[in-house]
């Protein structure tokens, strides 16, 4: 008999995500479960709701472990930054926190980090070697770098710099929706933004998610750069399946076994 599958959940902005993922086919196991994000989004508001989440599939869980992602880098369990979510994250040990409230095994990771382990192992990434980038272009930037296909975490490529300020809050979708650019005066700007990266890291490939990038027609072939971009395959699926991705192998490096 099965041990279930493990939980993907992804902590955004609006929503937080959850279902449980088939890790052969790459897809949920389950139909989705959204509920709102509070609007007082402390960690224990959030972990009230990720609880919520995991009582909701509680019968494909069982030993399999529970992948988290929060929009913030996060070291060895640690959250370190909250960009978009509240500054009470910061300091947070939000792995003991939700496996203490869970009773279970929790890996929390960088929402970037997720979607582009997402990418990598089933979607616009598959089988490429070499230094693969991918950024979500959202209500900020995230990025995610992996090198012969291991990801070196918590990258926050989105705050380079270009003509002297930080490229982010100019260079994101919400840059674009703010603004009312066009796609042409936006991909002006991405253009800047995809030319002093690929000179800074010398990637081979571009993979750009986010929910915009399902009109990556309107401006990818607007940019003029020497590295391969592609729109990314999941969408909104790749976080929840690359969380999935990164606590079975988690689990399966440090034998942990709870139940």
């Amino acid at each position: 008999m099965s041990t279930g599958h493990p939980l993907g959940i992804d902590v955004g902005g609006s929503g937080i995500k959850g279902a449980p993922v088939d890790l052969e086919q790459g897809a949920f196991a389950q139909k989705r479960l959204r509920i709102e994000t509070p609007a007082v989004s402390t960690p224990e508001a959030v972990c009230d709701v990720i609880a919520q989440v995991v009582d909701h599939f509680d019968e494909v869980r069982s030993d399999s472990p529970i992948g988290v992602t929060i929009p913030g880098v996060v070291q060895h369990g640690v959250v370190k930054t909250a960009a978009n979510i509240d500054k009470a994250w910061i300091g947070c040990e939000i792995e003991k926190l939700l496996e203490d409230r869970l009773q279970h095994d929790v890996v929390v990771v960088n929402d970037a980090d997720a979607a582009g382990v997402g990418e990598l192992n089933y979607g616009a990434a598959k089988g490429h070697d070499g230094v693969v980038i991918l950024t979500t272009l959202g209500t900020g930037i995230g990025t995610a770098i992996f090198n012969e296909g291991v990801l070196v975490p918590n990258s926050e490529l989105g705050h380079i710099e270009i003509d002297g300020s930080d490229a982010e809050p100019r260079t994101a979708s919400s840059a674009k929706t703010r603004e009312d650019l066009s796609y042409p005066e936006w991909a002006e700007r991405l253009q800047k933004y995809y030319r002093a990266l690929e000179d800074l890291m010398w990637p081979d490939l571009f993979v750009v998610g986010g929910g915009v990038s399902k009109d990556s027609d309107e401006f990818l072939p607007l940019l003029d750069i020497r590295t391969p971009i592609v729109p990314a395959q999941l969408r909104n699926k790749a976080g929840i399946i690359g969380a999935a991705v990164l606590a079975t192998a988690s689990q399966q490096r440090h034998g942990k076994h709870t139940g």
